[in-house]
């Protein structure tokens, strides 16, 4: 097994972005586990990992890491609006707007600001 080095670690990260987009979400999750073991600071690492887990409908684990996101950057919209659809899935629809309308808060793209709901204002 080759010696575990930065170097190793980016090339693990960019590896498990390319099988996420060919939707190989468990291959993934395995090659950013032991990225985020050496570097559990890693918030990419992290964010990509939770997406990996949504996909493979592994949903409290992506939530836990959509979670982890948030504490360290609680303006990114992303992870709330992918927290939003993890617990939209979950069935959990309240929890899920929350998230949405954080999300379509921070950065109003039109998929957020639909999922978001709000109410006309007319």
């Amino acid at each position: 097994m080759p010696e575990q080095s930065p170097e190793n670690h980016v090339i693990d990260f960019r590896a498990a972005e390319k099988l996420l987009e060919v939707r190989d979400a468990r291959g993934a999750v395995k090659l950013l586990d032991s990225v985020i073991a050496v570097h559990p600071e890693n918030t990419a690492a992290r964010l990509l990992r939770a997406r990996a887990f949504f996909l493979a409908a592994q949903l409290r684990p992506a939530e836990l890491e959509f979670q982890v996101v948030l504490e360290r950057e609680p303006d990114n919209a992303f992870a709330h609006f992918a927290l939003g659809r993890t617990l939209e899935r979950a069935g959990r629809d309240g929890e899920a707007r929350r998230h949405f309308r954080l999300a379509a808060a921070l950065d109003p793209k039109p998929d957020y600001l639909q999922a978001a709901r709000f109410p006309d204002s007319d």
